[in-house]
């Protein structure tokens, strides 16, 4: 059966052909539409080389990739993304920051000029959604990391992207600021439903966030294990220290491990 996005043996070799390095061997998964998946894995395993095929900015070296029934030949405007740095324009306030896909996306950037009205109302319903109204003149220096990412993650959701890939947005931020943004990233979700892969380092992360979790062996990646989240939404942080998500969260430390010693065997 097809998903959303469906990965089908998917390698990348970065470099030469005999001195490159291998990123990804033969990765194969598959995404229903409006899931949330988040992706685990050692350092270096190619979790982000991963979500680099799946949006097209990188072609694999071998293996087919399809998002939305389409092979994918190049970037796709389906997609909203956001990184550990919020990457906001330093010349633009909050606003002007979140509106910038809608001059570039298709078919918003043709709407624009006669629809801005409504637009901006968009873009400050979502602030409001993430704890930001009121700051919609503000710049980034004016903003704290936590609401800078809070920005970001409204940047990427402005023109309404099926897809939404995350690659480790919450990592650089405070263990509270991180838990706070946990909570809006679920609440976006549940108003928006998009589907979403999260790439994280931070397991209890996966594990309050997704509805299925993935764990990637050691270089060069391929999906070596996944685990369903069988929990209720809406998610209260309280749940990330229950037994259930505590074992679930040693269940794919063990998962990494065990990859990381395979590996190492290997060599």
């Amino acid at each position: 059966m097809k998903g959303f996005v469906d990965l089908d043996r998917v390698s990348l070799r970065y470099g030469g052909e005999d001195d490159g390095t291998l990123a990804l061997h033969e990765a194969t998964l598959k995404v229903a539409l409006g899931e949330f998946v988040a992706v685990v894995g050692p350092s270096g395993c190619g979790k982000s080389t991963l979500m680099k095929v799946v949006t097209g900015l990188w072609p694999p070296t071998a293996g087919s990739i399809a998002v939305s029934g389409r092979e994918v030949t190049g970037p796709l405007s389906i997609v909203g993304m956001a990184f550990q740095n919020p990457t906001l324009l330093p010349w633009r306030t909050t606003l002007a920051n979140i509106m910038l896909p809608l001059e570039i996306v298709r078919p918003h950037c043709t709407r624009l000029r006669r629809e801005r009205a409504s637009y901006e109302a968009k873009v400050r319903d979502l602030l409001a959604l993430v704890g930001l109204k009121g700051f919609e003149d503000h710049f980034p220096w004016q903003l704290s990391g936590g609401m800078q990412q809070r920005a970001s993650l409204c940047r990427a959701l402005i023109h309404d992207p099926s897809l939404l890939m995350l690659d480790e947005p919450f990592a650089s931020l405070d263990m509270f600021t991180r838990e706070e943004l946990w909570m809006a990233l679920q609440d976006l979700w549940l108003a928006r439903q998009p589907t979403v892969i999260l790439v994280t380092h931070d397991l209890r992360e996966a594990a309050f966030l997704a509805d299925r979790v993935l764990v990637m062996s050691a270089r060069p990646g391929r999906i070596v294990a996944e685990r369903t989240v069988d929990l209720p939404r809406p998610r209260a942080l309280e749940v990330t220290y229950e037994p259930y998500s505590v074992a679930l969260v040693h269940e794919l430390r063990e998962h990494i491990s065990a990859s990381r010693t395979q590996t190492a065997c290997k060599g």
